[in-house]
């Protein structure tokens, strides 16, 4: 029996005075308790992958050693950003004390050095996608801004009056907000693909949305508040036999899941280097280099143009068309450094690694009274989103920073799909390569603590 049941939920009435202090005693003996059982639980269920040390690569996390109220850091937010390896750390500080100069266009040596860091970045990039050229990789400031980009320049073109967007219930804000826009502007229709009660896309749904007047599909790859992992190949066939274009949202996928731009066959693919260990205000746009050529540039400038009269400018090929201006030259080094990181380990031995400690995770925070999921898909990533009966969401993410553990709390930037499942907001931890089941029991434990005490009062 798990110590977890082994604790009264008192739904039946008030304790009394006897009751009240057995069941605080029981609480102070969990810790020692539920460590023993999720020990022997970890054995028998947590993944067995004899090439992977989840305790060597934390090592490579200098933040991992941090404490946080007098506590050792337990970062389950990784949803938001993840931490980053001391590779990317040191990459970074090389490229400031030995590389750092604007690129392109430079007889100087350091210049070089920079162009040499930054398009060498740009190749690690494609490599990762299995992109077909350096030529359709475009670096931007994250997912956002590759959004708007496609929205700002190919959408501008190419939307017309009464033309459709197809997106669906499981956006981020980020994947809402610039089509919405652009559907205004133009006059167009914007459209909403529907989910099931765990919050996987209803296939037939969509299909029925796709048609003559749809132009473009927008989706996640993985949904950032549900951690739902769509059937993005199916999406994207279905969108192009509607003659569509389509962009997937990779932001909470490049992470957990093996990316194959040519496999996939997306027209774009975006993603943040935060979200993959990397640096922040570093992403990339993928976008199929001929579509990325008949598409007008968003912004204007430096570095993005072939030559400039005062009559005529003829701009760049992809993918300098989209980088006007000097880009974030350090940070697009190091998402290449943190490319090269997981791709050391390997992408598939990190996913196998984080469905075994999702398994975990969810079959532990299923035994707690009152803790209800929201988004049970069969297919998930990293991403767990709960609501604590009687208690605000912000109080549980304040109860557990209090015991150092990092989670998110609040509508994630997807009010729509949480409010599909009748909430405003939800406690999400999202789990990285690094952790551990140790976090798992961290967390559990202290919900469990938290839950208890107040339920007695």
């Amino acid at each position: 029996m798990s110590m977890l049941n082994s604790i009264p939920p008192l739904t039946a009435g008030l304790p009394g005075a006897e009751e009240l202090h057995a069941l605080l005693a029981r609480l102070e003996s969990i810790p020692a308790a539920l460590a023993a059982e999720q020990r022997a639980a970890r054995a028998e269920q947590a993944p067995s992958l004899p090439s992977f040390d989840v305790n060597l690569i934390r090592r490579d996390f200098p933040i991992l050693s941090e404490r946080v109220n007098g506590r050792p850091l337990v970062w389950l937010d990784n949803a938001a950003t993840t931490q980053k390896p001391q590779s990317v750390i040191d990459r970074l500080k090389y490229f400031y004390e030995h590389e750092n100069s604007n690129i392109h266009r430079a007889a100087h040596k350091l210049a070089a050095r920079a162009t040499d860091a930054y398009e060498g970045a740009r190749e690690k990039v494609r490599g990762f996608l299995n992109a077909a050229s350096t030529r359709e990789i475009v670096f931007v400031r994250g997912a956002t801004e590759a959004i708007n980009l496609v929205a700002k320049s190919w959408g501008a073109q190419n939307i017309g009056s009464n033309d459709e967007i197809v997106i669906t219930w499981l956006e981020h804000h980020a994947n809402i907000v610039p089509w919405q826009q652009l559907a205004r502007e133009k006059e167009a229709r914007l459209r909403v693909a529907p989910v099931d009660d765990t919050g996987q896309i209803l296939l037939e749904e969509y299909g029925k949305l796709l048609g003559p007047r749809t132009k473009l599909v927008s989706f996640p790859q993985v949904s950032n508040a549900l951690g739902t992992i769509t059937p993005a190949k199916q999406i994207v066939d279905m969108a192009h036999a509607a003659g569509a274009k389509v962009l997937v949202d990779g932001a909470q996928s490049v992470s957990h899941l093996r990316a194959d731009v040519q496999a996939l066959n997306s027209d774009w693919f975006v993603f943040s280097g935060h979200k993959v260990f990397g640096p922040t205000g570093i992403g990339v746009l993928h976008g199929k280099e001929e579509l990325l050529n008949q598409t007008n540039p968003w912004q204007g400038g430096g570095n993005m143009i072939q030559d400039v009269t005062f009559e005529h400018t003829e701009y760049q090929q992809a993918p300098a068309r989209f980088e006007a201006g000097t880009g974030n030259i350090a940070d697009a080094v190091g998402l290449g450094a943190a490319i090269d990181y997981v791709t050391k380990i390997g992408i598939d031995l990190i996913a196998q690694y984080e469905h075994g400690l999702l398994s975990y995770t969810t079959r532990l925070l299923k035994e707690i009274p009152g803790l209800r999921l929201i988004g049970t898909a069969p297919n998930k990533a990293g991403v767990i989103s709960f609501v604590l009966q009687g208690h605000k969401t912000e109080d549980v993410g304040a109860a557990l920073n209090r015991e150092g553990i990092a989670v998110r709390s609040g509508h994630h930037c997807a009010q729509p799909i949480l409010r599909h499942f009748g909430v405003e907001s939800t406690v999400r931890p999202s789990l990285a390569i690094y952790n551990t089941c140790a976090d798992i029991d961290a967390l559990v434990m202290a919900l469990t603590k938290f839950n208890s005490r107040t339920r007695t009062l």
